[in-house]
């Protein structure tokens, strides 16, 4: 049997589920107590947050946990892989498109900015000081990978804790560990991270996750309109704007969530160039059109009814 408990954070809808029943409330503490951690290190609209006193540090060095330092760190391999396409300093670029805010708070009013990102070069991180310098002026965001990262964390905790098989599920970013359930964890595929016991709203998929993690980022999801533009949080750093769609939804498989989020969000940016990247990386791959055609590479599976 399969128990599994729901709720909100992040602005996302958060699964996690258990191959134990009995390790279900162990479970959810420990995902719920590292959402919070995370929050407090890296979140964008927290005061008191690590990331705050980076942003505010005038290009000094800063002291930082090691929680924040593995964040940082994660977030600067995903740009060396990506030559830039996941780029953590695009928080100006978002805060210029009207999220500085919880995306249900953001206003239609005001106008939009473009403010291409300066780069991850700008950042040093220090692993061995735990420390990081960032160049005045620059504003950080995590969120590509920090969530990928969290439920990669959470469901390898959750395991080591009670030794159950464990799925986390954080905005459609998957994350499993431990013994899967007789015939793998069966996960639904869709544009939108939604009730996985309801109905999809469009094209979907169903597949069999037995180890490691999968990612869909969407033009779908968090999006909202201002200044009469519809806008998503998906940025091209190079142009401080979400890139024109040549794919509405990109779905990837790999060792880890991270991994998997790093691929999907590239495709999403890099658009039609990203087959360079897809041949290189051998991961299976699902790609959503604008107009809902479905595209597989790298071994994705053969799609059965959702």
């Amino acid at each position: 049997m399969i128990a599994a408990a729901d709720w909100t954070a992040w602005t996302c809808r958060v699964r996690v589920a258990v191959t134990d029943p009995a390790a279900l409330d162990d479970a959810r503490e420990l995902v719920t107590d590292l959402l919070a951690d995370v929050d407090l290190a890296a979140s964008r609209f927290r005061e008191d947050s690590e990331l705050a006193a980076v942003d505010t540090a005038h290009g000094e060095w800063t002291t930082i946990s090691p929680l924040f330092t593995e964040l940082i760190a994660v977030a600067l391999r995903a740009a060396r892989l990506t030559d830039g396409d996941v780029d953590p300093t695009v928080g100006a670029a978002l805060s210029g498109l009207g999220y500085d805010r919880d995306v249900s708070e953001i206003s239609a009013d005001g106008i939009v900015v473009a403010t291409p990102a300066p780069g991850w070069r700008t950042i040093e991180l220090d692993e061995d000081a735990g420390r990081v310098r960032v160049a005045p002026g620059v504003r950080l965001d995590l969120g590509a990978t920090a969530k990928a990262w969290t439920a990669d964390t959470a469901a390898g905790a959750v395991t080591a804790a009670t030794g159950s098989g464990c799925l986390v599920s954080i905005g459609g970013d998957i994350a499993v560990a431990g013994p899967a359930p007789e015939g793998g964890w069966r996960i639904r595929v869709e544009d939108v991270t939604g009730n996985p016991d309801a109905e999809p709203a469009g094209p979907a998929a169903v597949v069999t996750l037995h180890d490691g993690g999968l990612a869909t980022s969407s033009v779908r999801a968090r999006r909202w309109q201002r200044d009469g533009l519809w806008l998503n949080h998906l940025i091209d750093p190079r142009t401080g704007l979400p890139p024109v769609p040549a794919w509405r939804t990109v779905s990837a498989a790999a060792g880890t969530c991270v991994d998997a989020n790093v691929l999907s969000t590239a495709a999403v940016v890099r658009g039609h160039r990203i087959w360079s990247l897809l041949r290189a990386a051998h991961l299976p791959v699902r790609l959503v059109t604008p107009d809902g055609q479905v595209l597989t590479a790298g071994g994705w599976p053969v799609e059965q009814a959702a």
